[in-house]
């Protein structure tokens, strides 16, 4: 290095060109750049010693050397005042850069652009204009790129290694260094400053200091979600996964951020809790929550402006910081209030449609926002409007379902986790016996469960008299016993996606009673359905019908099979709960019902009464169109991937549904027939507690013994209900004559039809050789028809007649009929 020295007056650089040089601008009488290429400048003002390269320029002024602006700043360098100038020799062996590390910032902070910067190019062309430049750690330099924005450049650090030692075969590592002098091989990487909207690109990017998307305090464990691991784990992999890689690596996948979860399912499940957590776990600003009805607004564009003002935040950021934004949360409660499907709210305003428009356009509009995170959640999904579904918006959609029994498990543990803590859970309680237990339950209802429990604990500590007292060692006493959660169970807590028992047992009051083969048939076809529908992967839908005369025992067959089943959700469709009901009414109830069975894993839906159902009526014939529709659709819908669905119907009037065509729907029809010998209705009277003495049931064979009668189950035991209830001397004959009758109505129908039949078809024949002998032989048919009838009459009705009967004709007519009283 030169000892020679010299004093020159600090100026401002003579043109702009000369500012992007980063150099000392000199006269060549000055400094002659043939011999000197650094020069080091020193003052007593400015403390310590700074290295610039030197240019020549003609017209510079003798005893001058000109500095831009950022080299004044970072030297302290002040016009007009004269510095210390001397000559500075690198020791390119150790001094020679191999590695130059430089933040990026705009030049003017208020005049930026969200433009990607190649740092490839940047750095081919940085070594372009800076080859054998020096360099000192905190320089500060202007630097333009192409026609963009200009750049302002801070060396953040330099790396050096010894170019001897390479040159003898040695391995050496890199080491820093202050001051230094590029290479044409040194390497440029580009890395952005704090604070600077700068977009980076390319290879030659730096990996500047990464903040995590997940918050570094946030334990995983004590989320407090259980039973939703796979959602979460769903949710994690869709959302946040490319959150958590730095930006270039992002940017090398060519990747964006995901914009939208929709948490959709029933009730009580986890879905506000889960977006509640996700909101701690980020490491962004605080989750704005908004409630949808909170939107809407009575004055006109005022629901759009508060739509515009949840983005105000983000939009705002974006422009000044572009990819190097911060993450905006946005979690909607109840999103299906404010984003219905267009067009399906009748408005004259359209408040509802313009409100999804200004929605649709700001998350992924023409000005698109990668800085938002939108969450909504939903117990209808079916009505958000579809445009807000695709990817690109909502994109990720998850259902929070009905936990299975190892989620239940992780609820229950949850929420008795400081029962255990504190020493106040029994250790008579088995967590996952009740896992077990509460099949179709939600997270909220399993909360509710433990809550009862308690509830029950703290009253029997409890002394109510004429004041309330506590029992002073209650404290020490209470525990929650097994006792406690049973009776929460089975009174506090039921299952909205569950079985209603009540409503089941209210339906088999009687209980079922075998009276013979053809009721065993239906429940042996009911068992192998059932173990059909469990086991079948190839069948998830097994739809039967059980079809018969009325008061067969339809409805009692279809709930106990239901119950047999043991499924965890049971659901019982009737005309009687859908009472008053219009058509529309009645379709989006019956809707609701199937979408809330393919919710649980296995289901069973009894629909009773499909003609009550269609609204049919014989005259006319009249019937529901729309309930036909929505039936046949329903009935062959599948249930989602994983689900299970059994359905069974009954019905009175299979022809009806066969001509409606309803009846292929179903993949079994089941006949139930009625009782129709003696011998069904004393297997009855056998089976059930009932008023005869013994010497009136020996009576009663007699008479029923190989007897044929037709009777519905329901109408008998209607009829045994009302001999209890008559007098001891005439309850075999009420029993025995209304017995009758019922079979006497079925067969009355069918002679008087043939006997009309054979009065009037006789005078339509038309003429021909046969006319005479058909007319006979159709007056033969109909007068046998109506004596048959009247035998019928004098015979079975005499019970109750008596000696009104005891004629020589009736006699005559008994013993045609075939038994002499």
């Amino acid at each position: 290095m030169s000892t020679a020295a010299m004093q020159l007056v600090a100026t401002k650089c003579p043109t702009d060109e000369l500012s992007f040089t980063n150099c000392a601008i000199v006269n060549e009488k000055d400094v002659d750049p043939r011999r000197i290429r650094h020069i080091e400048l020193s003052s007593n003002v400015a403390n310590g010693k700074f290295v610039f390269t030197v240019v020549p320029f003609g017209p510079m002024p003798q005893g001058k050397i000109g500095f831009n602006t950022l080299q004044r700043r970072w030297a302290g360098i002040e016009l007009d005042r004269a510095y210390h100038i001397r000559p500075y020799t690198f020791d390119k062996n150790v001094q020679s850069i191999a590695t130059l590390i430089l933040e990026v910032d705009f030049l003017n902070k208020k005049n930026t652009t969200t433009d990607p910067y190649d740092t490839d190019k940047m750095a081919v062309e940085f070594l372009q204009q800076y080859i054998d430049h020096a360099f000192s750690v905190g320089q500060c330099l202007p630097f333009q790129f192409m026609d963009k924005k200009t750049l302002t450049l801070a060396v953040k650090d330099i790396e050096a290694v010894d170019l001897s030692a390479v040159a003898r075969g040695q391995n050496t590592k890199a080491r820093k260094i202050t001051l230094g002098v590029t290479l044409a091989n040194s390497m440029v990487v580009f890395e952005r400053a704090e604070g600077s909207s700068i977009n980076l690109a390319g290879k030659s990017k730096g990996k500047s200091q990464f903040v995590s998307i997940i918050n570094p305090d946030f334990d995983f464990k004590t989320m407090g979600i259980g039973g939703l691991d796979a959602e979460f784990n769903a949710i994690f992999r869709r959302a946040f996964a490319s959150r958590v890689f730095p930006p270039e690596v992002v940017y090398q996948l060519g990747m964006k951020h995901c914009r939208g979860i929709l948490l959709y399912g029933p009730p009580g499940t986890g879905k506000t809790l889960m977006a509640r957590q996700i909101g701690k776990m980020l490491n962004a600003r605080e989750p704005k929550i908004v409630n949808g009805p909170q939107i809407l607004d009575k004055y006109v564009g005022e629901s759009e402006a508060n739509i515009r003002k949840l983005f105000a935040e983000a939009d705002d950021e974006e422009k000044r910081l572009g990819p190097n934004s911060g993450l905006h949360i946005i979690i909607f409660d109840e999103i299906d209030a404010i984003c219905k499907a267009r067009g399906s709210v009748g408005s004259s305003a359209g408040v509802h449609d313009t409100v999804v428009n200004q929605l649709l356009s700001k998350i992924d509009g023409v000005d698109q926002l990668n800085n938002i995170l939108i969450i909504g959640m939903t117990n209808r999904r079916d009505m958000i409007d579809e445009a807000l579904l695709r990817p690109g918006r909502l994109e990720v959609q998850i259902e929070i379902g009905l936990p299975d029994e190892n989620g239940r498990l992780q609820i229950l543990n949850i929420h008795t986790n400081r029962l255990r803590e504190h020493n106040k859970l029994s250790s008579d309680v088995d967590l996952k016996e009740f896992a077990e237990l509460t099949r179709n339950f939600s997270g909220a209802e399993l909360e509710g469960l433990v809550r009862a429990a308690m509830s029950f604990a703290m009253n029997r500590h409890i002394k109510a008299g004429k004041k309330v007292e506590i029992d002073p060692d209650a404290a020490d006493k209470l525990r929650v016993c097994r006792a406690d959660f049973m009776h929460a169970f089975e009174n506090d807590v039921k299952p909205a996606f569950g079985v209603s028992k009540e409503e089941f047992d209210s339906y088999i009051s009687n209980g079922i009673i075998v009276w013979g083969q053809p009721v065993t048939d239906v429940l042996d076809e009911g068992q192998l359905r059932i173990r059909q529908t469990v086991k079948s992967e190839l069948t998830p839908l097994v739809t039967i019908l059980i079809e018969g005369p009325p008061n067969s025992g339809k409805t009692a067959l279809a709930a106990h099979i239901a119950l047999l089943s043991k499924f965890p959700y049971l659901k019982f469709c009737t005309a009687q709960t859908m009472l008053g009901f219009s058509e529309l009414a009645k379709c989006q109830q019956l809707t609701k019902i199937f979408q809330d069975a393919h919710k649980s894993s296995l289901s069973c839906v009894v629909v009773d009464e499909l003609e009550t159902l269609l609204e049919y009526a014989p005259v006319g014939p009249r019937y529901s169109n729309n309930v036909l529709q929505t039936m046949k659709l329903l009935f062959k819908r599948p249930p989602p991937k994983g689900r299970k669905l059994l359905v069974i119907a009954t019905t009175t009037y299979r022809d009806i549904l066969d001509q409606l065509g309803l009846l292929a729907s179903f993949s079994k029809q089941i006949h139930i027939s009625n009782m129709s010998t003696g011998q069904h209705i004393l297997h009855v009277l056998n089976e059930i507690e009932h008023c005869f003495s013994d010497e009136e049931m020996k009576y009663l064979e007699k008479k029923l013994h190989n007897k044929k009668l037709f009777i519905g189950i329901k109408s008998l035991l209607d009829l045994i209900e009302v001999a209890r209830q008559a007098d001891d001397s005439s309850r075999v004959a009420r029993f025995l004559g209304q017995s009758m009758e019922k079979f006497a109505i079925t067969l009355i129908i069918v002679t008087v039809f043939w006997g009309l039949i054979g009065i009037v078809l006789p005078f339509l024949i038309p003429k021909g050789p046969h006319k005479r002998l058909v007319q006979i032989m159709l007056a033969l048919t109909s007068a046998c028809c109506w004596m048959f009838w009247l035998c019928f009459y004098l015979h079975q009705w005499k019970p109750l007649f008596g000696p009104q009967i005891e004629s020589t004709h009736a006699r005559m007519l008994r013993t045609i009929w075939g038994q002499e009283l």
